[in-house]
């Protein structure tokens, strides 16, 4: 299957070294990375890749999950796909980046923007597309990895890692392997925050955590063209959940997640592009995904975490099928189309009852690629792109509680792309219309009677458009990108008034989301830098009941500076800056918006080749060991040193 046309940067050790330009029809950026190319922990999660992506917000919520979102939108608009079959269309609509190993993606991209209608349904904005067993090109030589950190709380974490080619009498094959181990007494708490009694000298108290974690992944390539891929990962564990520091105890969250599990499978069929039926050049794909988890929860007393007073244990299956096809329109156009189906199952047990839950999901969509410029004419290639979409739910089980009822929505997409000087220079410009649905968790959780379910939530609509420019010089290159959404039926949570006083989601009339996007690269010599800021203007307002909020957890502004350096010796030194600008959130006692202050925190490292196989890092995270708050009263950790030791 040929791959969504865009502006893809490829970021080895998260500096934009190349542009590919003729790939821009959709109208919007990208941001491509290679994992192996990051310095990364011992056993790492994918929250530690996506924290490093440009113009990606990532943030610990509440609940202790990693959550993504970009240009205004909230973290059940951005979508992750594994090798092209979502882990977003389940009981939350959102990955928990922080249970996902990153050791078993070859390839990560990360689309700001609404690149393509053919991604399934509940897609409004970003995309996160996680390649583990499709990605074409699969390594091919056999290569042997482990990996062993320590840092300064205490933790550890071990990792190994395979790759091993397969001599096939008809085409190739190649298999891929992995085990990781981790564990951390807690989180280094950052200067001048207090915690709770009972906290270990320097730590966050209950930020323990335990995990181990596997992948496998093959593809065979046939000599025809058609091929066929596994991919299969899964991790399970225990940890902590930091309760909210300065917040009264009748208002915090004293939560531990004494077990978590998840487990994801997928298979992909392709035909290879080949003659077609129809005449001209056509593939298909068909993609089969099961997406299956365990979360428990204990709900403690207080802080001493020795009573429990509730739990919540949730057990979710979500099955995939996705069938794509491309056909060639004679020598100027391609016609692409989608089909996507899923089921989604959560069964709940609480200490009263145990209630099931079912979601339906589908999207048939549909795109064309024009190429109205032949390469070689002025400009360089004029590419227009189209699509459209029919998106639909169905909520058939609900507990025992008010159905949804179906729902269906359509979506649209226009977008071009023009190359001039060579392709040096780069124009794109795009508009996209799409739905979201309520999932189940927003439509009937209660979340340990801190949420009051309202199966009465609206689909949200995005309109959304985007221009932008890239351009590339010698060793380096700039892009500037300008974005307008504007979501309908946005929904929000608010606190509900005394004497209930829990949160609620609920539909507001309005988000809109106005901003401007730089990103640079430049390599000099020995140096390699590269940055990113992000400058955005959010509204949140509901002009029927004559009201006005600020939306939760979107800064105004943010940014990211990346140097690389070689040292005499041997030596390769980084620094890697990122600034967090003013943003807002609901103050868990008096559910009115606070102000959360902007935050710059920087981490340096060395690292040295030691031998011909062996290879040594050492980090410091927060150097100056900064508050930089994800929400109110969770900061990231403060100042933690560590040691990474690499035999490949």
């Amino acid at each position: 299957m040929q791959t969504p046309d865009r502006p893809v940067f490829t970021v080895p050790e998260l500096v934009v070294v190349g542009v590919r330009p003729e790939a821009t029809p959709a109208g919007v950026g990208a941001v491509a990375v290679t994992p192996d190319s990051l310095v990364l922990t011992a056993s790492p999660t994918l929250e530690e890749v996506l924290r490093e992506m440009p113009h990606l917000h990532v943030r610990t919520n509440s609940r202790g999950e990693a959550e993504i979102s970009t240009r205004g939108s909230d973290s059940r608009q951005v979508a992750v796909l594994v090798d092209g079959v979502p882990l977003t269309l389940a009981w939350d609509a959102r990955a928990d980046a922080s249970v996902i190993p990153s050791s078993a993606p070859q390839e990560l991209t990360f689309t700001r923007g609404l690149s393509s209608m053919l991604h399934g349904p509940n897609v409004l904005g970003g995309v996160v597309e996680v390649k583990v067993g499709s990605a074409a090109g699969a390594p091919v030589a056999r290569a042997h990895e482990a990996r062993l950190g320590l840092d300064g709380t205490g933790g550890a974490a071990i990792s190994a890692r395979v790759t091993e080619p397969l001599a096939t009498t008809r085409g190739s094959a190649v298999v891929r392997a992995g085990l990781g181990w981790r564990d951390t007494p807690g989180q280094a708490l950052a200067r001048g925050l207090a915690d709770r009694p009972g906290a270990p000298d320097g730590l966050r108290l209950n930020t323990d955590s335990h995990a181990v974690d596997a992948f496998v992944s093959a593809r065979r390539d046939g000599e025809g063209g058609g091929w066929v891929s596994f991919a299969g990962f899964g991790t399970r564990g225990h940890r902590g959940i930091a309760a909210e520091l300065g917040v009264a105890e009748e208002d915090a969250r004293f939560w531990r997640y004494p077990r978590v599990e998840r487990g994801v499978a997928v298979v992909t069929v392709g035909t290879g592009e080949r003659a077609s039926p129809l005449g001209g050049r056509g593939d298909v794909e068909a993609s089969f995904g099961l997406d299956a988890g365990r979360t428990d929860i204990e709900a403690f007393a207080d802080a001493a975490y020795d009573s429990v007073i509730a739990f919540e244990d949730g057990r979710d299956r979500t099955l995939t099928m996705r069938l794509l096809g491309d056909q060639t329109l004679g020598r100027r156009a391609d016609l692409r189309g989608a089909f996507t189906l899923v089921s989604v199952r959560h069964d709940e047990v609480l200490p009263d009852a145990a209630s099931r839950y079912r979601q339906r999901l589908w999207s048939l969509g549909g795109e064309t690629i024009v190429r109205v410029v032949d390469p070689g004419a002025r400009p360089r290639f004029l590419k227009v792109s189209a699509g459209a979409a029919w998106d639909g739910a169905q909520t058939p089980e609900t507990g025992g509680k008010e159905p949804l009822g179906s729902l269906a929505s359509w979506g649209g997409r226009l977008g071009l792309s023009a190359g001039l000087d060579d392709g040096t220079t780069q124009l794109h410009a795009g508009v996209s219309r799409r739905s979201r649905f309520p999932s189940l968790r927003e439509l009937y959780s209660g979340a340990l009677n801190r949420f009051a379910p309202n199966p009465d939530l609206r689909p949200e609509r995005l309109l959304a458009w985007e221009a932008g420019v890239t351009a590339r010089a010698g060793r380096g290159q700039v892009q500037a990108v300008v974005f307008h959404n504007r979501l309908r039926d946005a929904v929000v949570r608010v606190r509900l008034p005394a004497p209930d006083s829990r949160f609620q989601r609920i539909n507001r009339d309005r988000l809109e989301a106005t901003g401007l996007e730089l990103m640079a690269s430049q390599d000099v010599g020995r140096l390699s830098a590269s940055a990113h800021l992000t400058l955005q203007s959010v509204a949140l307002t509901d002009p029927a009941a004559g009201t006005g909020r600020q939306p939760e957890n979107l800064p105004e502004a943010s940014g990211g500076l990346g140097l690389r350096g070689r040292l005499p010796g041997g030596w390769t030194a980084r620094l890697d800056a990122a600034w967090t600008g003013q943003q807002f959130a609901i103050d868990p006692a008096t559910g009115q918006d606070s102000r959360l202050a902007p935050s710059l925190r920087c981490d340096l490292g060395v690292s040295r080749a030691l031998g011909r196989h062996l290879e040594a890092t050492a980090t410091l995270a927060n150097v100056a060991d900064t508050v930089c708050l994800d929400q109110i009263g969770l900061p990231q950790p403060g100042r933690t040193f560590a040691v990474l030791v690499q035999l490949h």
